[in-house]
């Protein structure tokens, strides 16, 4: 029981147990008419290089995935950009300060938190740190380790989202950055 389906079942606004679902990601009250979209939740997430061409993965303290390698990002808060969660988020997880970005791309995703389904659209940013001298982990992850791309174990990567901006940094940054 994930799905807002399986969870969703009385209406938000007027408590009506007549909360149907359509088929368009969203429900309609037939009490009051309320109609709720689920819609996807913006979250961010920074691949980051050392100098000697490892990139910074985080492992995850809390569920879903806990224990999982990730890359340092999260939730986008209302009211924020996706530029501010990022360098929020590095800052919050790492103690590190963000000073060069480059979106590289996003990616859908399924979230599980406290057995719901959030849909997310994780955006990968290309992110560059003032030093790493500052480094340590806090909030929702429990470590982090630096691996050279070509030895990722992407088995242990925590969703499919965070596997894909890994794998499109392989793909479309590596090379360049070899040459």
């Amino acid at each position: 029981m994930c799905h807002p389906i399986d969870v969703l079942k009385f209406c938000p606004k007027c408590g009506s147990n007549k909360f149907v679902p359509a088929p368009d990601y969203s429900f309609k009250c037939a009490e009051c008419g309320f109609h709720f979209f689920i819609n996807s939740a913006a979250a961010t997430a920074a691949v980051i290089m050392n100098e000697k061409g490892e990139m910074l993965l985080t492992r995850r303290a809390e569920n879903p995935h806990k224990g999982k390698l990730d890359l340092p990002g999260g939730f986008v808060d209302p009211g924020e950009n996706a530029e501010i969660a990022m360098r929020r988020e590095i800052a919050e997880e790492l103690n590190l300060e963000v000073v060069e970005m480059k979106f590289m791309g996003s990616f859908p995703n399924e979230y599980v938190f406290s057995n719901y389904t959030v849909f997310t659209t994780d955006m990968g940013f290309l992110c560059s740190v003032k030093d790493f001298s500052s480094i340590t982990f806090r909030d929702d992850i429990s470590g982090f380790e630096f691996i050279k791309p070509t030895e990722i174990p992407f088995d242990e990567i925590s969703s499919l989202s965070i596997r894909n901006i890994v794998q499109l940094y392989i793909d479309e940054y590596l090379e360049v950055s070899v040459k």
